[in-house]
């Protein structure tokens, strides 16, 4: 309750699975995985006061041959828009699209929109090695600017660091999670997609990684050595912030205060990472962080994922 209003709750940041795709790259998926969605799924939504989850799926089939990611995307994205369909009072979902082929990715993404009715696309943070920004993704971008959907970024670590991240801590995830959206994110800026691509409407998950905490040095970079910026941009580089989007997965309501000062209560959508156990108090983490009016509040449980969704 806000204000004495009941207020909705939308989750940007939740996953699952499709089995069917997952056994085509010969995955199984044990019944009681948390990932696939049924009944069971609607429990703990209650429990945390989550009215409406967005789901999103982990890229697994970027490396898959084209026919075969052709396939795993169609029978990915029509399940998941039967199962969105099937509780369309608690479930949107994102589109999935073989974006290491960008023309069948531009297909993907249209049909998943248009004719299934998907209210977005998810995407890793890089893809084989390749940064998201490389020239050959524009296409993508396009079309995702045209359709006006939003493009929900998740990450998926950093491979090159495989071994400086073992050991104790889970730090292929715990660093490298939040360290491969804060490259993603910066590519797209200094490479200029944002600037072709001004209407984007990129979601970061975990509160966009390092960026956010650390943009200043983002504005100093080239300033200070000027003879390795090669590209001018249209704005101050901590200024495209302000245009993207980002998850509340931030762990403290201090965290949280200070991603709402550097981008922006408008920017900012509540996002848990279910069935991750990351969190089970997103809506108490935004009711408790001082400094939101409860105007900034509605916006980051509800109104900025409904605009961006098109949830009335």
């Amino acid at each position: 309750m806000l204000g004495g209003r009941r207020v909705k709750v939308i989750d940007f940041h939740a996953h699952c699975v499709i089995p069917e795709a997952m056994e085509m790259m010969g995955r199984k998926t044990p019944a009681q995985d948390p990932l696939l969605i049924g009944p069971a799924r609607f429990h703990p939504m209650d429990e945390q006061r989550i009215d409406v989850e967005v789901l999103s799926i982990n890229p697994f089939w970027y490396s898959a041959e084209r026919d075969l990611a052709r396939r795993i995307v169609q029978i990915q994205n029509e399940k998941l828009a039967e199962l969105c369909a099937a509780h369309s009072d608690r479930l949107v979902g994102f589109a999935t699209v073989a974006i290491q082929y960008p023309d069948l990715a531009v297909q993907q993404l249209e049909e998943g929109v248009n004719k299934l009715g998907l209210r977005g696309v998810s995407l890793g943070g890089s893809v084989n090695g390749e940064e998201l920004s490389a020239p050959k993704f524009d296409p993508f971008w396009a079309k995702a600017e045209e359709l006006g959907v939003p493009v929900f970024i998740h990450p998926q670590g950093v491979p090159e660091l495989q071994k400086r991240l073992q050991g104790n801590g889970f730090l292929t995830n715990v660093i490298g999670n939040p360290l491969e959206t804060t490259i993603a994110l910066s590519h797209l800026i200094f490479d200029g997609t944002l600037d072709r691509f001004p209407g984007l409407k990129l979601c970061a998950a975990h509160g966009g990684g390092y960026l956010p905490s650390y943009a200043a040095r983002s504005d100093r970079g080239c300033l200070t050595f000027p003879n390795s910026c090669n590209k001018t941009l249209k704005k101050r580089p901590s200024e495209y912030l302000k245009q993207l989007y980002f998850d509340s997965l931030v762990f403290t309501p201090e965290g949280l205060r200070h991603l709402a000062a550097e981008v922006g209560a408008s920017q900012i959508v509540l996002g848990t990472d279910y069935p991750y156990p990351w969190t089970s108090a997103a809506v108490e983490h935004v009711l408790s962080t001082p400094g939101f009016s409860d105007s900034d509040r509605e916006a980051i449980l509800s109104g900025n994922a409904a605009r961006l969704l098109r949830i009335s």
